[in-house]
């Protein structure tokens, strides 16, 4: 053999073994399968391998005499056999005869005895008393033929497209799911028929089907029909045919109008989420991640009589999407939980119970305690955190820097709490960052300062001073001189009443760097105004109290306990005001010992009275 002909065998096809049916057919000899035309068929093509097959069949002696039938006529049950060629166990001559038929022909085959019952090693186990070594006459009518999709390995559950389908993603375990249904006996009658009004809605997974149908609808798409062929070892008894009568086989006529996916996020029915537009990707892996930035428009509705509708982004946002980090509690708990599980374009509707919504999050005005509320919501877009592992120092503070400047836009833009989630996002990052030398030190340091600083100006424009303060001592602990340290912590003392701290705060602040001096200025100079403020209106609160007999006092406070928490919210309001023309970009200074905050022990049993009894020169008042 030339080196040629070896080329031309190594890249010649290899041939399939012989099926099973195809070594049986081996075994027909000339004569011992022979057909006569009764009736012919219609159409160009007779039945091939995949193709199910439905036909009655007749078998008699070569004498006339009646062996078995399947027509009712003749003693049958009137129920015609489905086979599937090429995964049915079917008799060697029908095998070989049945492919050579049209559609709607009827035809006589005589077949000696090892093409039917009398085949060595037959598939099929003859009945009692058949008479199997003889020569015998099949009549067949070959009624249809068709592709068929096998559900079921033992042929039990069948399916025949009629019309194909959109889409490639079928419905399965939870999905809700709407298609018209009928089903009917082999012979036609009509058993039931949801076809008309509304189509029927059940839960796949649910056993409200039967279970051979459920299995059929598993594989059809969105709009697809099919008449779906169901034995009785598969006609299980539910809601949609709740009597199983003692049926050989249902033939159900199903068209797929729609199913989205349902998923039961908590396991006891309670927060529901369900998909009703598909998103782009592959689940879960296209899903957002841990503090992935989200972009979404929703629709809140209130799950009441009236289904009010409470907020909605594209009317009261502007028309500007929502964006969150998630895993941040920017959100309601049963919100991020199901838009974790979301793809980009995918609208879900989302049903949630207080618990899971407002009960536990800052509740709208317009949102009453205990509502059950149900979220319409379409995820638009997310983008996920870079991953730093093995990106060098330079690269990893520049990629905080983008990161930081994002913050900042979201802060002047007043999404404080977006703002701080970023911040705080960044300075969980920073505990994984070794800076090698001196010189990335100092960049780190600085870096992480800033980020501090920029996460207590978020706290104290959301009225958080305590968290601020805190924020603040995070740097000054480690720097005493850090100017915008100092300036921001003051401003905190200042909005929360503390007006010697805050003083102390901003007098360090000229002390340590003289350049700060004008701003310093200003902010002691508000600081001046806010107390003369709260002077003002502490004398009016107290006009009279200490021509008071000493037993009365008491009294006389707690009848104005409710007047001074309205004037500390007042207050506090125009602080808000004042606040937001005096951000500065202070850099670091030098380090400076700072003066140390005065706290007399009257504080120590009523704070707000301390500081009002300061702006009226009565520090050494005595309590009666």
């Amino acid at each position: 053999m030339t080196a040629n002909e070896d080329a031309a065998q190594e890249f010649e096809p290899k041939k399939k073994p012989p099926t099973e049916d195809e070594k049986r057919k081996k075994k027909i000899t000339a004569g011992s399968l022979m057909k006569a035309l009764i009736r012919p068929g219609g159409g160009d093509a007779g039945p091939s391998d995949g193709d199910q097959i439905i036909y009655h069949c007749t078998i008699r002696t070569l004498d006339g005499v009646l062996v078995e039938s399947t027509r009712s006529d003749y003693g049958g049950k009137g129920t015609p056999i489905r086979h599937v060629l090429g995964k049915s166990k079917i008799l060697l001559g029908l095998l070989e005869g049945i492919p050579t038929m049209l559609k709607g022909e009827v035809a006589m085959f005589k077949m000696q005895h090892q093409l039917h019952y009398g085949e060595d090693d037959c598939p099929i186990t003859a009945p009692d008393g058949f008479p199997k070594e003889d020569e015998l006459h099949f009549e067949i009518e070959l009624i249809d033929f068709f592709k068929a999709k096998v559900v079921t390995d033992d042929l039990g559950v069948v399916k025949k497209v009629v019309r194909e389908g959109q889409g490639w993603e079928s419905p399965r375990e939870p999905y809700e799911v709407k298609a018209w249904i009928s089903a009917k006996t082999v012979t036609g009658e009509l058993i039931m028929s949801h076809t008309e009004g509304e189509p029927y809605l059940f839960t796949f997974g649910k056993s409200e089907l039967p279970k051979g149908l459920e299995m059929a609808i598993g594989t059809m798409v969105r709009e697809e029909k099919a008449v779906i062929y169901v034995t009785t070892q598969y006609l299980t008894e539910s809601p949609l045919m709740p009597v199983i009568e003692e049926y050989d086989e249902v033939h159900f006529e199903v068209e797929l109008v729609h199913f989205i996916q349902v998923r039961d996020m908590l396991g006891d029915g309670r927060l529901i989420k369900r998909r009703i537009r598909d998103g782009k990707g592959d689940f879960p892996m296209d899903c957002p991640l841990h503090d992935s930035l989200l972009r979404v428009h929703y629709k809140g509705t209130l799950l009441n009589g009236e289904k009010k509708v409470f907020y909605d982004t594209r009317v009261d946002n502007d028309g500007q999407p929502l964006e969150f980090c998630s895993g941040e509690g920017l959100v309601p708990e049963g919100f991020e939980m199901s838009v974790r599980l979301m793809l980009p374009g995918e609208i879900a509707l989302v049903t949630c119970p207080p618990d899971y919504a407002y009960d536990k999050f800052p509740r709208p005005s317009n949102v009453p305690e205990g509502a059950h509320i149900q979220w319409e919501i379409e995820l638009l877009s997310f983008e996920t955190p870079r991953d730093w592992t093995g990106l060098d120092f330079k690269t990893i503070m520049d990629e905080a820097e983008s990161i930081r400047n994002t913050g900042n836009k979201l802060f002047k833009q007043g999404k404080f709490e977006l703002a701080k989630a970023k911040y705080e996002k960044l300075l969980r990052e920073f505990n994984h960052i070794n800076p090698q030398d001196d010189e990335e030190g100092k960049i780190f340091t600085d870096t992480r300062n800033l980020l501090h600083l920029n996460v207590a100006a978020c706290y104290l424009k959301l009225g958080e001073c305590k968290k601020c303060i805190e924020t603040c001592n995070k740097v000054l602990d480690a720097n005493p001189a850090h100017v915008k340290g100092l300036y921001r912590r003051g401003m905190a003392y200042m909005t929360a009443g503390d007006f010697e701290e805050a003083r102390a705060d901003f007098k360090m602040m000229m002390k340590v760097d003289k350049s700060t001096e004008s701003d310093a200025t200003a902010a002691l100079q508000k600081l001046k105004q806010k107390e003369q403020e709260v002077e003002n209106k502490a004398r009016k609160q107290f006009k009279g109290l200490f021509d008071k007999k000493p037993g009365e006092i008491a009294e006389a406070k707690a009848d104005d306990d409710d007047d001074g928490d309205q004037i500390t919210s007042e207050s506090q309001q125009k602080d808000e005001v004042h606040e937001d023309s005096d951000e500065t970009n202070f850099e670091d200074s030098h380090e400076g010992p700072p003066d140390t905050p005065r706290t007399r022990w009257f504080s120590l049993f009523w704070p707000s009275g301390r500081r009002l009894f300061e702006s009226l020169g009565l520090n050494r008042c005595a309590i009666l």
